[in-house]
């Protein structure tokens, strides 16, 4: 990522400063263990050191940087925990979030997931991993949405970044795409027909795949 020092007005120099360090770790641009030079990004984004300090502490506070004193900060990226973590409570709330979708959904939120399907395929038959993960994303929060509960919205949002994260690297795995494909298919089938029990369970075998995906991905067997 290249350095700019065009901030803009809608985050403070931290909070920005913080996204783009928080998203090379994710993304492993940063290995676990390496260290995170305070003074190369001072000079790359063309900042003082004052908000990257604070943007360190904010990164631990996350978990997602060691301080160590006298030494500096190391990137911790995704352990197997995390990972195991991250799948455990998305799995508990997408279940949930497609169980209380099916029982809300309009006709019209069920055409909106038949147009994501149908453009996932055709850009999974074209291998865009960027259009998928952008068409994955939307087709999550029509469902998020359908069901209708703003406190279930604010719970996802909260970890909303870590999913995308993963997505970013689990779709640049291109073998995996009509993998994805298919179970998005599934639960968009089980919605059309209303079969609550159905939609929870392709929800769930999606998101088992997705974990072994990632397991995969960030080697973290």
């Amino acid at each position: 990522m290249s350095g700019s020092s065009n901030f803009s007005n809608s985050f403070s120099l931290t909070d920005e400063i913080v996204d783009i360090i928080r998203e090379r770790i994710l993304k492993g641009e940063y290995r676990i263990g390496e260290k995170i030079k305070e003074t190369q990004i001072a000079t790359e984004l063309k900042v003082s050191r004052t908000p990257i300090r604070e943007a360190f502490k904010q990164l631990e506070s996350e978990g997602l940087i060691d301080y160590i004193p006298n030494r500096g900060c190391f990137a911790k990226g995704f352990t197997k925990r995390d990972i195991e973590d991250i799948y455990a409570v998305r799995k508990a709330l997408e279940v949930l979030a497609v169980e209380w979708a099916v029982e809300r959904i309009s006709d019209q939120e069920i055409g909106d997931l038949q147009a994501q399907s149908d453009l996932m395929e055709f850009y999974v038959k074209r291998k865009d991993d960027q259009k998928v993960m952008e068409i994955n994303a939307d087709f999550h929060d029509v469902i998020y949405n359908a069901a209708g509960s703003r406190f279930m919205a604010q719970v996802l949002r909260s970890y909303k970044e870590y999913i995308e994260q993963t997505r970013k690297a689990l779709f640049s795995e291109k073998r995996s795409l009509e993998e994805v494909y298919n179970e998005h298919k599934a639960i968009l089938e089980a919605i059309k027909k209303r079969d609550v029990e159905g939609a929870k369970k392709a929800m769930a075998e999606h998101l088992d795949g997705s974990k072994k995906r990632a397991q995969f991905v960030y080697n973290v067997k």
